[in-house]
């Protein structure tokens, strides 16, 4: 069985734990707010924005876009969509996937 970073980081077992007593909307939620931050990071990196610069441009502290990425806080939407839209992104509302 090949590990995955988060696998070595962290352990299996403890992922396996975290999935145990996470109802599947929990994880499901926890995953959407690691897509967005990972996109909004990857998006500020690309460009070659710093959090500082990005901060001038979107109006939002550059300690609440630090903590935004490292997951620390959990920001309201339009926090989110302030950062996002001098990246060249926004949210959109989509159906969800389910499986019958």
């Amino acid at each position: 069985m090949t590990k995955t970073p988060v696998d070595s980081a962290i352990g299996k077992d403890a992922l396996e734990f975290i999935d145990s007593i996470l109802t599947p909307e929990e994880i499901a939620e926890s995953d959407l707010r690691v897509a967005v931050i990972r996109e909004l990071i990857t998006a500020r990196q690309e460009k070659g924005i710093t959090q500082k610069k990005l901060e001038e441009m979107s109006g939002v502290k550059q300690p609440v876009i630090s903590r935004m990425e490292k997951g620390i806080t959990s920001p309201q939407i339009e926090t989110v969509l302030k950062v996002l839209a001098p990246l060249g992104k926004t949210l959109a509302v989509v159906p969800l996937d389910r499986k019958a």
